[in-house]
């Protein structure tokens, strides 16, 4: 029961995570999965509207090399919690396309 109510608090908390994101920070995205987090390349997933703990799991296991993609781990290397989980966050608060 105490983690049902963690876990929903969590979920949300999430919008007010993603008005702190920091706009250097997610700007760095936007080459390859567009401003909106919308990717005008089809082989480059849509972020927006995507489940925050679903982009949170996913940046987590690049920055740690669990799941292989070059480009992933070099942008993801140097991230701290508090910025996957932010990133996280403001795609998740974007509405999905």
């Amino acid at each position: 029961m105490k983690f049902a109510v963690a876990f929903a608090a969590i979920l949300l908390a999430a919008p007010a995570w993603a008005q702190q994101a920091d706009p250097e920070l997610t700007s760095r995205c936007a080459p390859c999965h567009g401003p909106n987090g919308v990717s005008k390349f089809g082989s480059v997933p849509n972020l927006a509207g995507q489940n925050a703990p679903y982009l949170l799991n996913q940046l987590r296991a690049f920055h740690t090399g669990k799941r292989a993609h070059k480009e992933m781990r070099y942008m993801s290397r140097n991230m701290t919690a508090a910025e996957m989980e932010a990133i996280a966050a403001y795609f998740s608060s974007l509405p999905p396309r």
